[in-house]
């Protein structure tokens, strides 16, 4: 791997920030953010890379990479939590099994956020449609593990009906804004964008520096007691989006010759959520154990991926 790479991203500005977050709650400090305000700052996330998509796909192509990434996109969303179903089935029980299979096979909206940030540092560019690939990997995810458990566990629910799934799955906030200003950023002329453009791009660092200090507050504070549940979840969490992420950055030359989407691509297979499908899960499966799927999303593979595995996964795409 080129350690420049490695370097760049660990020296990152926003990055340290979540280093920050992670030692404050080691030394017991009694610095966070406000709740009100981190869910604000969530929101701003969701609603520039929406509509900044939105526009780069205006003046995109709808070419048959497009078709081709969207479709691997919805592909990996219903492929990985079935695998990775079968693979938790061996130590958890089924309702536990799919809400972290559905978790892993969503996505995080905050690491691909990262990631953008990580393309520009390095001055690789990338197609808007890939924030439609991001939006539109969500809900198959969650539907896979809503049906996953409901095959396994031998009863049905009115609870766990294909229509509320869906339903959830499409108006869940996150997801309802992200592909909302998709549209609006995609029908907005140059002049009207340019119009928001300070409140969409000048200050989006800053926020994004901001939210990954709350991310690192928030992973701290979980990490302890995540640790005391064994190795396998642990094992889990590092193993499968590192798998995730690499085969894809390996095997994604077959439908794109962009560096930049190929590596995106590869950050949403190695991602997991932890916003949309845990607020699904809550609501669909009581029974699934969020100190188990939250943790592992947000305190081993969100730390993971935009520290180590986003320098290798594009060390591998520049060398396969």
């Amino acid at each position: 791997m080129d350690l420049h790479l490695l370097v760049d991203n660990l020296t990152n500005p926003a990055l340290l920030f979540f280093f920050l977050g992670l030692i404050a709650v080691q030394l017991r400090s009694d610095l966070e953010i406000p709740p009100n305000s981190s869910k604000f700052i969530s929101l701003y996330l969701l609603f520039s890379i929406g509509f900044k998509g939105g526009q780069e796909l205006s003046h995109s192509d709808f070419s048959q990479e497009v078709w081709f990434m969207i479709s691997a996109g919805i592909g990996l969303a219903v492929l990985v939590p079935i695998y990775t179903f079968f693979i938790l089935r061996r130590k958890l029980n089924v309702e536990n099994s799919g809400a972290i299979a559905a978790s892993y096979g969503s996505v995080s909206a905050v690491t691909f956020i990262t990631a953008i940030s990580f393309l520009e540092l390095e001055g690789i560019p990338f197609g808007g449609h890939m924030v439609a690939v991001m939006a539109l990997m969500e809900a198959p995810s969650i539907i896979v593990g809503m049906a996953l458990i409901f095959l396994f566990a031998g009863k049905q629910s009115k609870e766990m009906s294909v229509g509320r799934i869906l339903r959830h799955s499409f108006t869940n906030g996150s997801v309802m804004l992200i592909l909302g200003s998709l549209v609006i950023g995609f029908v907005a002329n140059e002049q009207q964008a340019a119009g928001i453009k300070p409140f969409t791009t000048d200050i989006f660092k800053g926020f994004l520096a901001i939210f990954l200090l709350d991310m690192g507050i928030a992973s701290g504070k979980r990490l302890n007691s995540f640790f005391k549940k064994g190795w396998f979840t642990l094992l889990f969490a590092v193993v499968v989006p590192l798998v995730n992420g690499s085969v894809i950055a390996m095997s994604s030359g077959l439908i794109s010759d962009s560096i930049g989407n190929r590596f995106l691509l590869s950050i949403l297979a190695a991602s997991a959520s932890y916003i949309a499908v845990p607020a699904a899960m809550r609501i669909v499966v009581p029974k699934a154990n969020p100190s188990l799927y939250i943790p592992m999303a947000l305190a081993i593979t969100f730390p993971l991926n935009i520290t180590l595995g986003m320098p290798l996964y594009l060390y591998l795409i520049n060398n396969f």
